[in-house]
């Protein structure tokens, strides 16, 4: 089992290749400092190879297969030369597999060793999606001069340490990744993927958390067991972080991201520390998941990358591309997030209602959140087939779900920039989460997420008002359209469900029933703050 297996593709519309005649190098062995040797598959067109720039690919899914044939192959056939190399401890490398640690002592000494091959030309760019994102991102601050451009896809800069916040632990990403690493070598590994699948779904329903590992894949898992006994704050995750290193990139990137990539807001945080230091940056965001296979990385690494490798200039356009969701179509703009947008308040109002007029009375609602049944995570930023945008029709009917919606909308409502939200909340336990997610209801009265996000709160049997960071986008509600918000206390599995007792989520074996309530009026004004900006 590789990453490929995991992705949903979606045909490759690319420029005609340059030749199919290919020469691919197996298993050149890579060494490391400490004598451990990576192996690594060399990409190269059989006449003409030697001297080309060098798309240099570093990932734990595998060297060779589907992955190799999936990247390495459209990119050699249209003016590269690839390295594509396993990481420690997979796939026939050297040493043992410790995620995310070793990247930038190995990334690095690949560098050093690529460089003084007598093939490598001296160009090379940095190519690579999700966890060959990040292995960019950790040597970034350190690049040798061949190196003329990085292009990191739909991840960041400290990966992991988003799932792990202390007020909102996404408990099915990192622990799906951890069983897809665990048994990716096993033997018919892929033709076992769908019954893995159900394996580890029940599994993260397991009491408690701490022995999932074991019902998913058969034994304990380092990384599962980390993921669940220490957030992101904790030093376990020392030498992960590789944030302070985005500032001192000297090469160009170009960034490529999907509104519901499950790495999108610490994509957009490093972009726009990039432009904040003066990089030459730009930033390109899709509708997509993280599991989309698109053809957009492979394009920007031909178009963009090539071109800086060859010392030339690439195609001019705006630093930032996004596409716009509702609207449906593809804008420019100068920043991230665009200039021109102003905080408005969508109010929640007696009777579900939703409106930019705060409310006159006060008023509130209720519903009993249950962690033995929980409120499911409903398309959206998942890792799982039917992430996205879905119809929310069932969620919506649920009694742990409250919704408020806007009249028909008689103009469009452009919103482009960072969302977030103020609960005013109060549960019948210390514990509790609140999650928000906004939706677009059609003129079929379909209604369809647009982004959503939770907190985790203690204290919460006293009033308090919970700030909820919702995910980043770029959107348009259409006239004749609703805008709806939803308020719940979970989506599990992609979010941890909260027992209500206050146990650590490793360890935690008893599940509480709560009574939630949200308040609404003059002095608790909850709502969800929208960056609108005039649609153009």
């Amino acid at each position: 089992m590789n990453l490929s297996s995991h992705l949903i593709q979606r045909k490759l519309k690319l420029s005609p290749p340059l030749t199919r005649d290919l020469v691919v190098e197996r298993d050149l062995r890579v060494p490391m400092p400490d004598g451990a040797e990576l192996l690594a598959d060399r990409w190269v067109p059989k006449a003409g190879g030697e001297g080309l720039p060098v798309a240099l690919i570093r990932t734990p899914y595998g060297h060779s297969g589907l992955f190799g044939m999936g990247m390495a192959r459209p990119l050699a056939e249209r003016g590269f030369q690839v390295l594509i190399q396993s990481t420690r401890g997979g796939f026939g490398s050297g040493g043992v597999f410790d995620p995310m640690r070793q990247e930038r002592e190995d990334g690095l000494a690949t560098l050093d060793w690529l460089v003084k091959q007598p093939w490598s030309g001296g160009s090379i760019v940095l190519v690579g999606l999700s966890y060959m994102g990040y292995a960019q991102w950790a040597v970034a601050d350190r690049l040798p001069p061949e190196v003329k451009a990085m292009i990191p896809q739909v991840t960041e800069s400290a990966l992991t340490l988003e799932f792990l916040r202390a007020d909102g632990f996404s408990l099915e990403t990192p622990f799906g990744w951890g069983v897809l690493t665990g048994v990716q070598e096993r033997p018919w590994a892929m033709l076992r993927q769908a019954a893995q699948t159900r394996r580890t779904r029940r599994a993260l329903q397991t009491l408690p958390l701490d022995r999932a590992d074991v019902a998913a894949i058969g034994h304990r898992s380092d990384y599962i067991q980390g993921i669940l006994a220490h957030d992101a704050d904790d030093p376990h995750w020392a030498g992960m972080d590789h944030r302070h290193r985005v500032a001192e990139v000297t090469v160009p990137v170009s960034s490529i991201g999907g509104w519901y990539d499950i790495f999108l807001p610490g994509q957009l945080r490093d972009f726009r520390i990039l432009q904040e230091a003066g990089r030459r940056a730009r930033l390109t965001v899709g509708p997509w998941t993280h599991i989309e296979m698109n053809d957009s990385g492979i394009r920007e690494a031909i178009e963009f990358g090539l071109a800086h490798a060859r010392g030339e200039e690439p195609p001019h356009r705006a630093p930032v591309r996004l596409f716009v969701t509702g609207e449906e179509a593809w804008r420019d703009f100068e920043s991230w997030p665009p200039s021109g947008a102003k905080e408005q308040r969508f109010h929640l109002r007696p009777g579900g209602a939703l409106s930019t007029e705060p409310p006159g009375e006060a008023a509130s609602d209720g519903y009993r959140y249950d962690p033995a049944d929980p409120t499911p995570a409903v398309g959206g930023v998942r890792m799982v087939a039917d992430s996205g945008r879905v119809d929310n029709k069932d969620l919506e009917a649920r009694a742990d779900v409250l919704t408020y919606t806007t009249d028909v909308l008689d103009q469009d409502v452009e919103v482009i920039g960072e969302v977030s939200a103020e609960i005013w909340f109060r549960s019948s336990l210390p514990h509790a989460d609140v999650f928000v997610r906004l939706c677009d209801v059609d003129p079929r009265g379909r209604s369809y997420n647009v982004c959503d996000g939770l907190t985790s709160l203690s204290g919460a049997d006293e009033t308090s008002r919970a700030t909820v960071t919702l995910w980043p986008t770029a959107h348009r509600f259409k006239r004749g359209h609703r805008i709806r918000v939803q308020v719940s206390s979970g989506a599990f599995p992609r979010y941890a469900r909260n027992p209500g007792t206050g146990e650590p989520h490793a360890t935690a074996t008893t599940l509480r029933a709560a009574d939630q309530t949200v308040h609404h009026g003059p002095a608790q004004p909850s709502a969800v703050i929208l960056p609108v900006r005039a649609a153009e």
